[in-house]
């Protein structure tokens, strides 16, 4: 155990946000995503963290991991199929996960324009929330000395 890291931020999940550079993207997805599709198209490490929601990953992950600054927009969720103004509630908890730490709200996408960007995405963390549109993406920022 390590001290003041969350515990479901596992080995291998801490290890692949170590491996990330600025820019680089993660991409946290629920249970019904193609995470090994796309992660095998992207040359992406792969996570699976069954039984936990993407909502409790993306708050573990937002006490560790700097969100870019410097290029904007830095977060993205996935629009409603045919309801691009709808939100629901895991995105509306996304947002206020990312408010809370001072961070802009993520920026929607079509579908299929999620799917493209988490191909450029470096670890794709599957969680095994059931919920649809459980699905964030976030580029890495860079944490100054100055």
């Amino acid at each position: 155990m390590l001290k003041n890291i969350p515990p479901l931020l596992s080995p291998s999940l801490l290890f692949g946000l170590a491996k990330m550079g600025h820019g680089d993207m993660v991409a946290v997805v629920d249970a019904n995503f193609p995470a090994d599709r796309i992660a095998q198209e992207a040359a992406a490490d792969l996570v699976h963290l069954p039984g936990i929601s993407s909502s409790a990953v993306l708050e573990a992950l937002l006490s560790v991991l700097p969100i870019d600054r410097f290029e904007t927009p830095s977060a993205w969720t996935m629009q409603v199929v045919g309801e691009p103004l709808a939100v629901p509630v895991p995105v509306q908890e996304f947002r206020k996960a990312l408010l809370q730490q001072g961070e802009a709200a993520p920026v929607d996408l079509e579908r299929f324009a999620f799917y493209a960007q988490a191909r450029t995405a470096r670890l794709i963390v599957q969680t095994g929330d059931l919920r649809k549109y459980a699905n964030v993406l976030l580029r890495k920022g860079v944490i100054a000395c100055d």
